[in-house]
């Protein structure tokens, strides 16, 4: 079978246009990793991007790389139609017998539904849900975005779905749905798990300094719990910009703290190594379409603490070392957090298996075969 996969290279949103590999998303990336395991499928990433890149032959034996250069009027201010252009034009060298567009944040979406190919859509986010706890104004990227999504999901033969919330969340939207998870990159089960408890308890934050995924919340009970005499680090890892309102406060706070620390965006073997050093994950996203990050932290043996939105329960569901609460319950959250750091905060052992057992790539690569042989033979 041979398969066009459309996804982002990230050399493009972090303007990192000198480097000369591409590179992905946490689950495009766990994904094409599975893929390598079924040397019978042929895949083909296709990824569009605003300046010309050095792009290699192949990722893999069975993975192929193409790089479409696509000027600024080809983006979302012509409903991306010169990526969508550009897309078909190599379609027609390839030849596909399927194409899967990778997210609704961008044009894969767009390109996958107007190929001219059998196509299906996974949901990394969902707009529509995104949409309501972020300010949209009328023409601005949510804004577009989330009609774009709607106009996607009406057009494709369907969407895989991360999660039951994903699920629920678009089945009004789209002809069939299937539930497959997001993989944790394969790393996460390569290195050795740590086998003793760190000597300090260090609580980690993972993902972009933004309002939904509440930050500046998580400070104000880092600040109540070191009020109560509690000795720990709190430590956050992702992107943050001075020029957000939000992200500017967020650092102003840590800046001259001795319990609080932001390390930046840090590359794959570095988050490796700082969940292995860590105790504990806090996330708290209001909204959560999958969250893989909380996947790959309990694949470390890692305690969690969180919320309960999207797909969180399906990955905490009889895990051990993972306490979830209801949406906004701050005083639950810092009430145990506070009790886990007095008993010695102890890590669980068991909790990396069952994280192998549900989300290696193998397994989900597979899942995802199921479900292109569905939809050919449906078709035919």
């Amino acid at each position: 079978m041979k398969v066009a996969l459309i996804t982002t290279d990230n050399r493009g949103p972090f303007r990192e246009y000198h480097k000369e590999m591409p590179w992905f998303g946490m689950a495009p990336e766990a994904l094409l990793s599975g893929f390598t395991s079924l040397p019978d499928l042929e895949v083909h990433v296709i990824s569009c991007i605003r300046h010309p890149v050095k792009a290699p032959e192949k990722l893999a034996d069975n993975i192929w790389f193409h790089s479409l250069h696509v000027p600024k009027i080809g983006w979302m201010r012509t409903f991306y139609q010169g990526c969508i252009r550009a897309v078909r034009k190599k379609l027609k060298e390839i030849r596909p017998d399927i194409v899967h567009g990778q997210g609704t944040e961008g044009e894969q979406a767009m390109c996958a539904v107007l190929s001219g190919y059998p196509n299906v859509i996974t949901l990394l986010g969902i707009m529509r849900e995104i949409s309501k706890v972020v300010p949209v104004r009328f023409g601005n990227y949510y804004w577009m975005a989330e009609r774009l999504e709607s106009f996607a999901l009406r057009r494709t033969a369907g969407v895989l779905c991360n999660s039951r919330f994903t699920q629920a969340a678009v089945r009004d939207r789209c002809r069939k749905t299937w539930l497959v998870f997001n993989a944790i990159r394969t790393p996460f089960f390569l290195k050795p798990l740590p086998t003793v408890t760190p000597p300090k308890c260090v609580l980690l934050n993972v993902g972009t300094v933004f309002p939904f995924k509440r930050q500046n919340e998580l400070l104000d009970i880092a600040e109540q719990l070191h009020a109560e005499g509690l000795e720990f680090e709190f430590r956050f890892l992702g992107q943050a910009s001075n020029k957000e309102p939000y992200a500017a406060s967020f650092l102003d706070r840590v800046k001259n703290s001795s319990c609080l620390f932001y390390d930046g965006y840090k590359p794959l073997d570095e988050i490796i190594a700082q969940f292995d050093r860590s105790s504990a994950l806090i996330h708290v996203s209001a909204v959560e379409s999958f969250g893989l990050v909380v996947a790959e932290a309990l694949a470390r043996n890692l305690k969690f603490f969180g919320f309960k939105p999207g797909a969180v329960p399906d990955i905490a569901r009889d895990v051990e070392g993972a306490e979830l609460f209801d949406d906004g319950d701050w005083t639950g959250l810092k009430s145990s957090i506070a009790g886990w750091i007095r008993s010695g905060f102890p890590r669980p052992k068991a909790a990396a298996q069952v994280m192998r057992d549900r989300f290696h790539p193998d397994e989900i690569a597979r899942q995802h075969l199921d479900v292109y042989r569905e939809v050919l033979n449906t078709r035919s």
